[in-house]
């Protein structure tokens, strides 16, 4: 679709840019030009983004949709003067909340964003250090200081999971790939014996496996479909016969695997 989208935030656009997202993901066929423009904190700015609006317009011949998540009130009024259909996040959610909690707005930009109670901002980045110490099986002494340990086979989705547990819930979290040694030992291997309460596995579709590792080594066989397909099945087998959770990870984003792991 010929139709510009435009998201519009007074600090990083991560929280529009998330919102827009899941909408999106509800259509067919969305715009395919996204512009984010980020810290438009000042009145300047805001002019300087309705231009660019305006010139879409003209260029594309149809209005652009324009989200915001700008929480000046005097911000806000300016960029519905542009020639986009304005999508206000907080002129849909901040007044309505506030009468129903009774409650005035503070109307500060950034406050979602900023380091926030300083003891948990230290723990998260602690727990980057740890999955960053602990990746792929290189460090295997001290997992007792894990939370949790994902295993499953190369590339199926451990070392970014990690990172993201690590910084969105300051989880403690290492990662052990399986490899065909460990599976002729038909156990788990030794230095997971010891923490297998924290275990925690991720499978994968064969196919999605070997398109993956079929780009980090091309023709290889590592990424041959017939050991991706034997590798993903002795894992699997390897934790139902140890009674450790597992989850596929071939079809949901790194978000749900996370969500999904500390939920369970």
């Amino acid at each position: 679709m010929k139709r510009t989208l435009f998201l519009v935030s007074d600090r990083t656009a991560i929280t529009v840019e998330t919102l827009v997202h899941t909408l999106m993901t509800q259509f067919d066929d969305p715009p395919e030009r996204r512009i984010t423009l980020p810290f438009v904190d000042r009145q300047a700015k805001v002019v300087a983004a309705v231009q660019q609006i305006n010139s879409a317009a003209d260029q594309d011949g149809m209005p652009p949709l324009v989200f915001s998540s700008l929480i000046d009130a005097g911000h806000r009024e300016e960029l519905k003067r542009c020639k986009g259909i304005v999508f206000d996040f907080f002129d849909a959610f901040l007044q309505p909340l506030a009468l129903a909690m009774g409650l005035p707005p503070k109307e500060a930009a950034g406050l979602s964003h900023g380091m926030g109670e300083p003891r948990e901002y230290d723990e998260r980045v602690a727990a980057v250090n740890f999955a960053l110490n602990y990746d792929d099986g290189v460090r295997l002494r001290n997992l007792e200081d894990a939370d949790i340990v994902l295993v499953g086979v190369s590339r199926s989705g451990k070392t970014p999971t990690c990172l993201y547990l690590a910084m969105h819930y300051g989880v403690r979290a290492a990662n052990y790939p399986l490899t065909e040694e460990d599976f002729k030992r038909h156990g788990l291997p030794d230095p997971l014996r010891q923490h297998k309460t924290k275990l925690f596995g991720l499978t994968i579709s064969p196919e999605r496996l070997q398109r993956i590792r079929e780009e980090r080594r091309p023709g290889s066989n590592y990424a041959s479909l017939p050991v991706c397909r034997k590798e993903l099945m002795e894992a699997e087998n390897l934790f139902k016969l140890n009674d450790i959770p597992y989850l596929d990870s071939t079809a949901i984003s790194i978000e749900e695997i996370a969500s999904a792991i500390m939920h369970q």
